[in-house]
């Protein structure tokens, strides 16, 4: 299945995306995991790589994974990182082979301890690039691609930042998928502002629900994500509990989500942390039936 028939009129998209672990107990426990998020019957599962592009293989082994004893769509992410244009054909082509037909088309971060992108020779230095070569030579991928609605960190402003993911739409995308975020209103704007550029390809809301504190102010350091004053204050009251953690950040996600599904989204995207404990419970408690068509 395209990624882009996960959306559409009586349809709610999920889908969840996991990361290669490092060891081969990681990767039981990430089926273990898996095993239980499907009985949410999600539309697919995305796999991103390691850092610096590295664990392409693993990644399209997970999901191809997926995807045999699942029978779920699966997308893998695809960089431009330390890759020329032939070995993303070399792979694109293998991923096909392993019935792996969706692709998260991105740019990438640059190696640890550069502070800008630069493309290898012979390889790509945009998003948009990337997208191109996939729907000129492989156009039976779905593609995705990722918005931000608070401004990706290197865009110097919103209005760049989507002027470049309107590039990426008209290179072929088929969904845009945003970072995570904590605000909907950031969402609700963000999603505004695109339609009012003409990019009028299904726009997924990314969630990460809270469950460790430290955690996410690392996490939203990185991305450049803000943390609500009044959800800081709660979870620093939980002080070291984890339970309480657990128990605000899950709220918090809950009310999130029941808002942007009864506003009719497209979709919803769960970033689990290869956990599913959180997502689970969020999901147990909203009701999808308000999901506004």
């Amino acid at each position: 299945m395209n990624i882009s028939q996960a959306y559409g009129p009586g349809k709610l998209g999920l889908s969840f995306e996991l990361f290669p672990p490092k060891t081969p107990q990681g990767i039981t426990n990430l089926f273990q995991h898996v095993t239980r998020l499907i009985e949410f019957r999600p539309s697919f599962i995305t796999c991103t790589y390691g850092a610096g592009g590295s664990t392409q293989e693993l990644t399209l082994e997970i999901v191809a994974r997926v995807h045999r004893e699942f029978q779920l769509p699966v997308a893998t992410h695809l960089t431009c990182v330390g890759r020329t244009v032939d070995e993303l054909r070399t792979y694109l082509r293998n991923a096909l082979s392993l019935n792996v037909n969706n692709v998260v088309a991105l740019r990438g971060d640059p190696p640890r301890g550069d502070t800008t992108f630069r493309p290898i020779p012979g390889g790509l230095r945009y998003a948009n690039e990337l997208v191109s070569l996939v729907r000129g030579e492989f156009p039976e991928f779905g593609i995705a691609v990722a918005g931000y609605p608070e401004k990706h960190q290197e865009a110097p402003s919103m209005d760049v930042d989507l002027a470049n993911l309107k590039r990426k739409v008209d290179a072929g995308a088929d969904c845009v998928v945003t970072q995570l975020f904590y605000d909907n209103d950031d969402f609700f704007h963000f999603r505004d502002r695109c339609h009012t550029l003409g990019i009028h390809v299904p726009i997924i809301p990314g969630l990460l629900p809270v469950t460790n504190f430290a955690q996410i102010k690392r996490i939203t350091s990185l991305c450049g994500a803000h943390l609500p004053n009044k959800f800081v204050a709660d979870l620093e009251a939980a002080g070291e509990s984890a339970d309480d953690q657990f128990k605000i950040g899950v709220d918090f996600a809950t009310r999130q989500t029941q808002e942007l599904v009864t506003a009719g989204v497209p979709g919803i995207h769960f970033y689990v942390l290869n956990r599913s404990e959180a997502a689970a419970e969020v999901l147990g408690n909203v009701d999808l039936t308000t999901h506004s068509l």
